[in-house]
């Protein structure tokens, strides 16, 4: 297992330097000059090149990247070109938001998409299987934004049940936190919930075909304990491993329902950072969505181990 764990690390310290090199050009390629917006509409010449010294663009692409990466080393992400915040302390602000909406998305995914697949392997064929697929593929067909513009203008417009945007931290208000939350999590987790449940569908097929499984119905055990016990906990192995994955992609792909909703995450700071040309969030986020979605692949390639120990010999 360690030695995995190192190939894992190898691997990922050159693909965290691509990540870092690509968003670093690309940045540099969009069009648009986020000095010009900080001199003002009466622009002095001689302001805009002490601005450029200040930041460091007046030195030619590789050395400023160079420069990055030294401040990078020493855990200073830079500051906000806008606002003048270290980015270090803007991650520190919405990471936790956007943990909180992945944790909460993933329960939700996690509730809805094991049972229902594993209720579809068990009556394949039967109507309460196509009811399943049909629910699963349009939890994969409707988009993130949509849905969560229906939701808000059904449950808090119309019934006020919830409010329509904002973000609590479960530290601070619990009940609030869920009220806020649920939403935005449904939202999420409900495209998750079908990729789930069409996952354990086809692993529960595959794990009821095998031979131990009919050995167990022969002895005489209830289906129950047939399907939960012996079947499930093999198929599982994938489906954990999955949900892994699922997080890191959470992680880094709220970026709609964050804005949809009004919340303060990861995804909102960055689309404000990417319109206000505000190079060195962009960096930071992005460079802290790569590493946290590397770790989720480390983590997923532990718990495969973990959970199928014939793999430990591998």
């Amino acid at each position: 297992m360690w030695s995995l764990i190192l190939r894992r690390l190898l691997v990922a310290i050159p693909t965290i330097f691509l990540v870092m090199v690509f968003v670093f050009i690309l940045q540099r390629m969009l069009p648009g000059d986020p000095l010009l917006v900080m001199a003002g509409e009466e622009r002095d010449p001689a302001v805009l090149e002490e601005l450029r010294k200040l930041y460091g663009f007046d030195r030619s692409v590789p050395v400023q990247f160079l420069y990055w990466l030294r401040e990078i080393a020493s855990g200073n992400f830079g500051s906000s070109l806008r606002t003048g915040a270290p980015v270090t302390e803007l991650i520190g602000q919405t990471l936790p938001v956007t943990i909180q909406l992945a944790v909460a998305s993933l329960i939700i995914a996690l509730l809805i998409g094991i049972p229902t697949g594993v209720l579809a392997a068990v009556k394949k064929g039967t109507w309460l299987d196509y009811v399943a697929n049909a629910i699963s593929l349009s939890g994969l067909s409707i988009p993130n934004f949509w849905l969560g513009i229906i939701l808000i203008l059904f449950v808090s417009v119309n019934l006020r049940w919830l409010p329509a945007s904002g973000f609590v931290s479960i530290f601070e208000n619990p009940v609030e936190a869920f009220r806020t939350t649920i939403m935005p999590a449904f939202v999420l987790g409900s495209g998750l919930a079908a990729t789930l449940m069409r996952h354990t569908r086809s692993a529960m097929l595959e794990v009821l075909r095998l031979d131990y499984v009919r050995t167990a119905r022969a002895k005489g055990l209830l289906e129950p304990a047939v399907v939960l016990k012996h079947a499930l906990r093999n198929a599982l192995v994938p489906i954990v491993t999955l949900s892994t994955l699922l997080f890191g992609q959470l992680l880094a792909g709220a970026v709609l329902t964050e804005q949809v909703f009004t919340i303060p995450g990861f995804g909102k700071l960055i689309v404000d950072a990417v319109f206000n040309r505000d190079y060195g969030v962009v960096q930071g986020v992005v460079l802290c969505t790569a590493i946290a979605f590397i770790l989720m692949n480390l983590i997923a390639d532990v718990l495969y181990i973990v959970i199928n120990p014939r793999l430990r010999t591998a």
